[in-house]
């Protein structure tokens, strides 16, 4: 039970008002008055009015005051009351990106609004005798002889072979009593000693550093360093087994947790049972049991996914971040927010360890292992025989395959060298659906989403037209829409469903097996058959950047990625570092068990620095030159940038508020902690320089034509400050128009 009503200031229980947080789209805390004798804290699930209606908020704060003329507290919900570093935290995210606490708050609690479904019961015997007995009664009787926990009605009359009839008579005789059944854990018990793995000399050395991390029990930043199959995981698993030791939570943040079978099947392996997963394939009643286990400390380890991070942990230990670079962990919609970034300000604030985790880290996060801002620990070799794989190029411009075909003579020789040896090989496209334009030969028309600034996407296994952005789908037309022609429909570039086509055709009698995203059956079609690749049930695996993140395929030993220059060919200063990080991953699915690996980049930009850093294998020299980029270009970690997104179904009010918006930021005062960079000239070096606005690169999305402004801060500027003062000061958006914010963003479109 909570205590008692604190003394606030001498004030009594009945003149104490409570400042309780909503999870609406509110920045400040509503008061309410207190009622006398209603046990209350900071923390506290409460239920409040909320206009006409009620709503579950969390006592923010107590102080005096009479409340005479506020509405009263409802009453006090039966949920574990909201930590103080998870109070914190809601603070900070909610300072940090601009958004309203309320709906960060939403992200903690959303799960406790599930509708409590009923108790289930079971049927166990009293020993009094029936009033007469028959042979299905008496298998009935005899099923719950030996039993010393109920048995649900079902699962009785399956096992007495008999009718549920028979049972209600029992029940009427009183032979038998229906009990409540108590609820089935979520979490299993796990041992931090069931079966420790071997570790390598480096491993050992890494696994011991986090575990005195994690001893410590206070804050620390740790960059876990290592080349693909180097044994990253069995190392922090180490971390989380001290976690356990010392009667703490730890908390792993994977990118895909709906795609990673195998990590739950090692994790049992190493504590055996499974932790408690949270991501969005749990039905709500589950999640809301998750959300109740980690805030009583019943689940002692959750795996999820980002939106595990605001989970009320009892005593939370560690967190793990594991493929830390990958872009999943930005949210874009709602609050948007990096959980790469969040999960070391809650590590702080929960005095605990965080662990990023990377064969290719962020450079953000390299840069502050190199400057000593983290911890830097590195695997540098493979796991026992393993070995990296060989890299070798194939420069389209000389050795590229027939016209119309997209896959080279080296790559088809490849995989059948490898299907010989009874090997498997990866053919990596990172492009969903058959081809990413369609186009009618006869007139030019090319089919455009009505709703976005995109191209249509042909998905050929479903006969449709996709918008990989909006969702919108229709059917591929025999004719052209615009000139009525037939037969004039081309597709132009491949996906991997063409990819797969063209595949059938060379080697016709080979197991194939294509893994995309957005294939039918989604998760639980994905997870079998990731499974059975890794059972070496397939001989060919065609994917796109869904088979990078972090599968292992003992048996693959060759990687042959059809068009390494996916990524290169745009102006987002992020695309050289994205697209070493897929292919450096893509490449690492060869050679991760004893058989030694090769991997092929068909490309037409060979002598491309993120081509040959790959490779050469210098990853460090790749880092060194990323980094004197952004070095120069005053682009994180040099400084940080903020996306400002004005978006109206109207593009004119659109660019209207956007050029508002720019004129209102020149023509704001100094503030404290920022100035902003008059136009013209060369900025000085304290200055934040305003870009824009423009339309963005896609410029309509979903039906809303969006123009984006960018925010330049050198990193002692209070830019969040300059954000503010500036929504301050601009005209109120009307017409329909937003205004999102999104602080160093990860995409530019």
């Amino acid at each position: 039970m909570p205590p008692p009503l604190p003394d606030v200031a001498g004030a009594t229980p009945e003149s104490v008002v409570a400042d309780v947080l909503v999870p609406v789209a509110v920045d400040t805390a509503y008061s309410y008055r207190a009622p006398s004798g209603l046990a209350l804290e900071p923390g506290a699930c409460v239920s409040v009015p909320l206009g006409t209606r009620r709503a579950t908020g969390v006592v923010w704060a107590l102080r005096p005051g009479g409340g005479d003329n506020l509405k009263s507290i409802a009453g006090l919900r039966d949920w574990p009351p909201l930590r103080q570093p998870l109070r914190d935290f809601i603070d900070w995210v909610a300072r940090w990106t601009l958004s309203p606490r309320g709906m960060v708050l939403r992200m903690a609690i959303r799960v406790g609004e599930v509708i409590e479904p009923p108790p289930k019961f079971g049927l166990v015997a009293t020993g009094k005798a029936p009033a007469r007995i028959t042979d299905a009664r008496a298998r009935v009787l005899a099923a719950l002889a030996d039993l010393e926990t109920p048995m649900p009605k079902s699962a009785l009359s399956r096992s007495a072979q008999c009718s549920t009839g028979v049972i209600d008579g029992l029940i009427e005789d009183g032979a038998l009593i229906s009990v409540a059944l108590a609820p089935e854990r979520i979490a299993a018990a796990l041992d931090p000693e069931f079966r420790p793995p071997p570790l390598n000399a480096d491993q050992r050395q890494a696994a011991d550093d986090l575990i005195a991390r994690v001893a410590e029990r206070a804050f620390s930043a740790t960059l876990l360093e290592g080349v693909t199959g180097s044994g990253k995981t069995e190392v922090y698993f180490e971390a989380v087994a001290e976690a356990l030791r010392q009667g703490r939570q730890a908390l792993v943040l994977l990118p895909e947790i709906a795609l990673t079978s195998q990590f739950l099947d090692r994790f049992t392996a190493r504590f055996g049972s499974r932790p408690a997963e949270w991501h969005s394939g749990l039905t709500e009643r589950t999640r809301e049991r998750v959300w109740g286990a980690a805030a009583s400390g019943e689940a002692r380890v959750v795996v999820g996914a980002r939106s595990a991070l605001f989970l009320p942990f009892a005593d939370l230990g560690l967190i793990v971040v594991d493929e830390e670079h990958e872009g999943a962990y930005k949210q874009e919609d709602g609050v948007i927010y990096n959980a790469r970034d969040m999960a070391v300000v809650r590590a702080r604030l929960e005095k605990a360890p965080v662990v990023l985790s990377s064969a290719t880290p962020a450079l953000e996060t390299r840069f502050n292992a190199e400057t000593g801002r983290y911890r830097w620990l590195r695997l540098p070799s493979r796991f026992g025989a393993a070995t990296m794989p060989d890299i070798t190029t194939v420069d389209l411009r000389r050795e590229g395959p027939p016209r119309g075909r997209w896959l080279s003579p080296k790559a088809i020789a490849g995989v059948e060298r490898a299907r010989e040896r009874g090997e498997q090989a990866l053919l990596f496209l990172n492009r969903r659906g058959y081809a990413p334009l369609t186009l009618c030969r006869a007139c030019g028309h090319r089919f455009e989403c009505p709703n976005c600034a995109s191209w249509l996407v042909e998905h050929r296994f479903r006969a449709a037209l996709v918008c990989h952005h909006c969702g919108h789908v229709e059917g591929r037309p025999k004719i052209c829409p615009a000139c009525h022609e037939a037969d004039t429909l081309t597709a132009c570039g491949p996906g991997v469903e063409r990819l797969a086509e063209e595949a059938a055709l060379l080697f016709p009698d080979i197991r194939m097996l294509v893994l995309s995203s957005d294939f039918p059956g989604g998760i639980e079609t994905l997870r079998p058959q990731l499974d059975a690749a890794a059972r070496g049930e397939y001989d060919l695996i065609i994917g796109t950047q869904l088979v990078a993140k972090g599968h292992n395929f003992p048996l693959l030993t060759f990687v042959c990625v059809v068009d390494a220059d996916v990524g290169l060919a745009n102006a987002d200063p992020r695309a050289a570092e994205r697209t070493f990080q897929l292919l450096r991953q893509a490449t690492g699915r060869a050679g991760r068990a004893e058989r030694p690996g090769r991997a092929i980049l068909q490309t037409w930009q060979p002598d491309h620095p993120v081509i040959a850093a790959l490779v050469s294998g210098d990853a460090e020299r790749f880092y060194r030159e990323e980094t004197e980029q952004r070095r120069i270009g005053g682009l994180p970690p040099f400084g940080h940038l903020a996306a400002i997104i004005v978006s109206a179904e109207d593009r004119g009010a659109a660019e209207a508020h956007a050029r508002s918006l720019a004129r209102t930021a020149h023509g704001l005062p100094v503030g404290k902690g920022w100035r902003i960079a008059p136009l013209g000239g060369h900025p000085r070096a304290d200055e934040i320089v305003l870009l824009g606005p423009a339309e963005a690169p896609i410029a309509v999305l979903r039906r809303r034509h969006r123009f984006r402004l960018a925010a330049k801060a050198p990193r002692p500027a209070d830019l969040q400050g300059f954000l503010r003062a500036l929504l301050a000061a601009a005209p109120t958006p009307r017409g329909g128009v937003k205004v999102a914010i999104d602080i160093d963003p990860q995409s530019f479109l």
